[in-house]
């Protein structure tokens, strides 16, 4: 009832009604009551047009259906189709928001039947208690209809509203994903240029390795903004390219020496093989890029309550700065989605490097 393409069909099925049920009553009461003619049809065609026309006019318009219903009935025709105009009329003021007007008008109706009863010396007691309680009875139906749809309405707001939370949120992670790519693969390609210059007329062999390196990191990175980019705009989505198994070719573009170590193995939830991804990624960026020539060592233990990670550097050839003394995000980034899964991650020195531990909670494997 809230659209006003449904009024028309209202009304459609408010006149097939009147005339189905005009044509039984009058049947039914043909010995006290008028037969219906003319004049007795076009009075209950009024009241589809009120309906029709009820959105615009909620006054003008349940005020004429209840003329015409009162008209009908002095006329002397059958009791029973005039009813239903006004009545439908009635809960949509009430359904439509505007209770005060319906109660108000729904007292108009009681009065102006009464009234009618009256005039004709048929009224007593148990049919004044008859008119009001159905009144009454037809206005409760409206206010629980009109508290369905506001709670119906309450649910979908909040669906909505949950959809774009979970939107937002997916977007700001997808938005911390570019950054963690492109901060990695700016760094390797820096590192890389840089090896590439001071080679490139020494040692020119090493100086297209470096290149190379650059060539396809930079088409990495490209691939991955493009594909987080086309989320941002379309929804559209995109497999992970954050997970586990492409740590060897992680290891092989960064240019440096690595040694992985995998104790024990298991399947991960997304967000735990995502962030334990990501913290390998940074680390290995800030040893390329505070560490040079480092060796590097990154640990993985799978164990029963946790995963363990581990990346420790040997520290560089000459004086460098450490990792936790720069003034990136990289760390606090790192920390940031370990404690948002209820884990735990460890900077610092390590004897002549730097060390990277982090702990993440896994759920319990199902026997």
């Amino acid at each position: 009832m809230r659209r006003s393409g449904f009024d028309p069909f209202l009304a459609l099925i408010v006149a097939v009604a009147q005339a189905v049920i005009a044509r039984g009553a009058s049947w039914g009461q043909a010995g006290w009551r008028e037969p219906l003619d003319g004049r007795a049809f076009a009075l209950l065609a009024i009241g589809p047009v009120m309906v029709l026309l009820h959105r615009r006019f909620p006054l003008l318009t349940t005020l004429g259906a209840l003329v015409a219903s009162n008209l009908f009935l002095h006329f002397g025709y059958a009791y029973g189709p005039a009813f239903i105009s006004p009545a439908v009329l009635l809960v949509l003021l009430v359904v439509r928001g505007r209770r005060a007007l319906g109660w108000a008008m729904a007292g108009v109706a009681v009065l102006s039947y009464l009234a009618y009863a009256w005039s004709i010396g048929s009224s007593d007691f148990f049919h004044s208690v008859w008119v009001l309680t159905a009144n009454m009875l037809l206005m409760v139906i409206a206010e629980l209809v009109r508290i369905a749809n506001e709670r119906r309405r309450e649910r979908e707001r909040t669906a909505e509203e949950e959809a774009r939370r979970q939107a937002s949120e997916e977007r700001l992670t997808m938005a911390q994903e570019l950054h963690d790519v492109l901060a990695h693969n700016i760094s390797l390609i820096h590192v890389q240029a840089s090896t590439a210059l001071h080679l490139i007329d020494d040692n020119p062999e090493q100086a297209r390795t470096a290149l190379a390196t650059i060539k396809t990191a930079s088409k990495e990175v490209l691939g991955e903004m493009r594909s987080v980019l086309n989320v941002l705009r379309e929804g559209a989505p995109r497999s992970p390219t954050a997970h586990l198994d492409r740590l060897d070719e992680l290891i092989e573009r960064s240019g440096q020496k690595v040694t992985l170590e995998r104790n024990g193995s298991r399947p991960l939830p997304p967000q735990v093989e995502r962030a334990a991804y990501r913290i390998v990624q940074e680390s290995l960026t800030n040893a390329g890029r505070y560490a040079p020539g480092a060796d590097v060592r990154v640990l993985l233990d799978f164990g029963e309550d946790e995963l363990l990670i581990r990346v420790t550097d040997t520290g560089a050839a000459g004086p460098a700065p450490l990792a936790g003394e720069g003034s990136g995000n990289g760390i606090p980034g790192m920390r940031e989605r370990a404690s948002a899964l209820g884990g735990t991650l460890v900077a610092g020195p390590h004897g002549d490097g730097f060390q990277v531990e982090a702990r993440l909670p896994l759920p319990k494997e199902s026997s």
